[in-house]
């Protein structure tokens, strides 16, 4: 199919001073907005890939579990529900997390099973990979997955036809492309909204961006709510909801919550976005879950689901 935006964006995305702060204060129009936690530990990230074998995953010390805990302690105090996607690899060493999360109200998602980017498989690797993460968490939980992420949102237009596997492994969307530019993952003329990359397949959810000088720029979490100042991020979540005209998707790790976690030996570009402000993640993620409206993935696009109509 030939990618276009579904949606056309305003020019200019910038507002007065008071009129942003108008618009930060007024959410209660606004569709509840995703939040979800990609369930990984420190040492799986793609950018300590090349210092970090997989060989060694096992021998290496486990900060995952305490982590995700403390990160459904977060979302306990401030009364959200999220979206979990968990990878297979986690859920069958420690499948109390994903007990925890289900227990919780929570949405069990999956992140595929080994971390592995998707544009690097195979057709017959990657459903497996997808199959067995599937696998884990629904005999872990007793309940149907229907949601997938990729590893590093890793389809691209190379290999477009992961949707049709998962669409046959039984996911009902994915969230997997992030419509910017970026030395690891991204398709900046990838749609910035909802849809079916495939006729009768399962719908796509793209990481939220905003338009600014004729560009998508990221917006979403993770290192960037990191790095930009809070005032900054809240700024962008209410651009991209309005510029998108869906709810704006919030992304972040476990990891990131952990100051305390082992250093690794990774040269310094690795080390600045997996390390930078993450000792002021938990106080601005609480202020964020405080003045935004938030829930689960497959609730807060429950209506672009229950669509049949193909874009």
């Amino acid at each position: 199919m030939t990618i276009s935006a579904l949606h056309e964006q305003p020019s200019s995305p910038f507002q007065a001073p008071d009129e942003a702060r108008a618009a930060i204060g007024s959410v209660a129009n606004m569709r509840a907005n995703a939040f979800t936690i990609d369930v990984e530990d420190y040492f799986q990230v793609e950018a300590f890939k090349p210092f970090v074998s997989k060989a060694d995953w096992g021998n290496l010390p486990v900060r995952v579990e305490g982590n995700t805990a403390r990160l459904l302690d977060m979302l306990a105090d401030a009364n959200v529900k999220a979206t979990f996607f968990i990878l297979g690899w986690v859920a069958e060493r420690y499948p109390e997390i994903v007990r925890r999360v289900q227990a919780a109200g929570h949405e069990v998602a999956s992140h595929g099973y080994a971390h592995q980017l998707a544009h690097l498989q195979t057709p017959e690797v990657f459903r497996d990979d997808v199959r067995r993460a599937k696998r884990i968490l629904e005999d872990i939980s007793g309940q149907r997955v229907i949601g997938y992420r990729a590893p590093t949102f890793s389809i691209r237009r190379d290999n477009w036809w992961a949707y049709d596997v998962l669409t046959e492994e039984g996911y009902n969307y994915s969230s997997s492309l992030y419509p910017v530019s970026h030395d690891f993952y991204g398709m900046p003329d990838a749609p910035t909204s909802p849809f079916r990359p495939v006729t009768g397949g399962l719908l796509e959810i793209p990481l939220s961006t905003i338009k600014m000088f004729n560009r998508n720029l990221p917006c979403s979490g993770g290192g960037y709510f990191r790095l930009l100042p809070y005032p900054v991020s809240r700024w962008c979540i209410r651009q991209a909801a309005k510029q998108g005209k869906t709810p704006y998707v919030f992304y972040c790790h476990p990891w990131e919550f952990d100051a305390g976690q082992p250093r690794v030996a990774a040269n310094f570009k690795s080390r600045f976005r997996h390390y930078t402000n993450i000792g002021v993640m938990p106080q601005r993620v609480a202020r964020m879950l405080r003045e935004f409206p938030w829930t689960r993935m497959d609730r807060a696009f429950a209506h672009e689901l229950n669509s049949k109509n193909d874009h």
